[in-house]
């Protein structure tokens, strides 16, 4: 099986379980009697003090043990409750936060991009739309300068207190509430009159067509004729109609081979085709609002997941906590949002508006795709994970295979694959970018160990953001260097998609744009004295990033 599926498993050690058994057991057991005894050595050489230090670090056997002490005086006095304002990829926000998690206080974030209601709030409590703005209760606290101002005096812990002996009262900031969603006036699409009684009047059959039976169409005949009857207008308008009703994607012909024609066609609306059920932003029935601009929806989506990112994963985003996130109100929020993708017009976006909008919602479909299913164990559950988790996007289905080899990879095949993604015939194919940026492969995370980080990027910043990627993941782990072994050691991922990347020594010296100081020097070295150099490739680790 080949590198891309397969699955890595280790040798049988079934003869020597009890040995190791025993072993384990008893370097358990030691290793825990000498933690218990030096941490009780450093309580009872501070006695003597007020009170312990909150962390005390030290070594054993090559462990790294830190113990943290609990600040019960502090738990005690804080009644009240800290709040601030946030934005989505706000760096100001980004160091509120932290400080009160390394402080270990708990405050409640209200991310004004996630929650747009509260930005009124906002401008009443503080007079500007700036965040972060920070309230220790109902008293206004100001933004990052004043916490920074109050922290270099070394005065942060008695205000704290001050601030906060008391309990929260009812008019400070409220916690955003789980399942409100904030009122937001869609406009009802002025076709939708029209596909109303359409729907009601058109005779929906099965039908045998090219030696296929085609379930639930229309004659396009049919739909003329109702139209003509029904709304009094003539056979030239009521063509045009039709046309606009294609080109919103409420109807398409069964085939997709045109938008609308007169003629003997046939139709299906888009609640009928038969990808439908398996799209899970498919919620029982279709949004006929409006569509708003695949830009508009484009830059919800990234606002809500990069909110989500800054709560549930770790600071460099390699774990992601998928059980908070699945339980959280932003993820809700998310779930509702990808329902405007169903009729949205992605031809309408640029280059790299569409680069930013399919790296988004990839990123974003595999974080909803381990949460509804798991990461996958086996080759077939690969399979499924990449080709069967769908949404309905523009009239369209869309999986992750689809939108990263067929949009991104401008229709290439995936590894081992002998297919392309889009057939000359589908309509899809217009979307593909016009050529492969092999800079998409360090945007794009899969959920797994070996994967990039996950991140979200802007359409007007792409292609910095995805080189600052790509810089990321080769000075984390991405390439190692032994000048010993004149080795070379990359990620699978150059190997698998060679096609982007180009052959092997083309790719060193791709790679040496996007090293630190140390690796690009240790690769010039190994280049350029005219020895041969060998490339080898990592394991890839298929578990789930949590």
């Amino acid at each position: 099986m080949e590198d891309y599926y397969r699955v890595e498993r280790s040798q049988s050690l079934t003869e020597n379980l009890p040995a190791i058994g025993k072993y384990i057991r008893d370097r358990s057991n030691s290793l825990s009697a000498a933690i218990v005894k030096r941490i009780s050595s450093f309580k009872e050489s501070d006695e003597s003090k007020s009170k312990w230090n909150n962390v005390t670090e030290f070594n054993l056997s090559g462990l790294k043990v830190i113990v943290k002490q609990k600040d019960e005086n502090r738990d005690f006095a804080l009644k009240g409750r800290i709040s601030f304002f946030s934005r989505s990829n706000c760096r100001d926000c980004t160091a509120v936060r932290l400080f009160f998690r390394e402080k270990g206080l708990k405050f409640v974030e209200i991310n004004v991009d996630v929650y747009p209601s509260r930005e009124k709030e906002l401008m009443e409590r503080t007079g500007t739309s700036s965040v972060p703005q920070i309230f220790f209760n109902e008293k206004f606290f100001g933004g990052l300068v004043a916490l920074n101002s109050l922290r270099n005096s070394g005065d942060f812990d008695r205000r704290l207190t001050e601030m906060l002996g008391r309990k929260c009262p009812d008019d400070a900031p409220a916690p955003p509430v789980y399942g409100f969603d904030d009122y937001e006036e869609d406009t009802t699409d002025e076709m939708i009159a029209i596909v109303r009684v359409l729907r009601q009047r058109l005779p929906i059959q099965d039908r045998l067509m090219k030696m296929k039976i085609v379930n639930n169409c229309f004659a396009g005949a049919e739909m003329l004729e109702v139209m003509i009857q029904h709304f009094d207008c003539g056979r030239k308008k009521a063509i045009e109609i039709g046309k606009q009703l294609a080109r919103k994607h409420f109807i398409h012909h069964v085939f997709r081979e045109h938008d609308f024609e007169a003629g003997n066609h046939f139709y299906r609306f888009l609640e009928h085709e038969p990808f439908i059920p398996r799209c899970i932003n498919f919620r029982g029935s279709t949004n006929d609002s409006e569509p708003k601009t695949a830009a508009a929806v484009g830059q919800r989506l990234t606002k809500i997941m990069s909110a989500i990112l800054e709560s549930y994963t770790s600071d460099d985003r390699r774990h992601v906590d998928y059980m908070g996130i699945s339980n959280s109100e932003e993820f809700r929020r998310y779930v509702n949002l990808v329902q405007d993708l169903h009729r949205v017009d992605i031809l309408a976006l640029s280059t790299d508006e569409k680069l930013a909008f399919f790296l988004n919602l990839y990123n974003a479909m595999v974080i909803h795709a381990v949460i509804r299913g798991g990461r996958p164990n086996g080759v077939i559950d690969r399979r499924s994970f990449f080709s069967d988790f769908q949404y309905l996007v523009g009239g369209n289905v869309y999986s992750l295979n689809i939108i990263k080899n067929g949009i991104l990879r401008n229709n290439r095949r995936s590894p081992y694959s002998l297919m392309k993604p889009f057939s000359n015939a589908d309509k899809r194919i217009e979307l593909a970018l016009p050529k492969v940026n092999p800079l998409i492969h360090f945007g794009l995370c899969n959920g797994t160990r070996s994967s990039p980080s996950v991140r979200f990027f802007s359409p007007k910043g792409v292609e910095a953001e995805l080189r600052c990627a790509a810089r990321e993941f080769f000075q984390r782990d991405g390439i190692e260097v032994d000048l010993d072994k004149r080795t070379v050691h990359l990620s699978r991922t150059l190997k698998w998609f060679n096609a982007d990347f180009g052959q092997e020594k083309e790719v060193l010296k791709w790679i040496m744009d996007y090293l630190d100081a140390t690796k690009a020097g240790l690769l010039t070295h190994l280049l350029s004295d005219g020895g041969a150099v060998n490339v080898a490739y990592h394991n890839y680790d298929w578990s789930v990033n949590s």
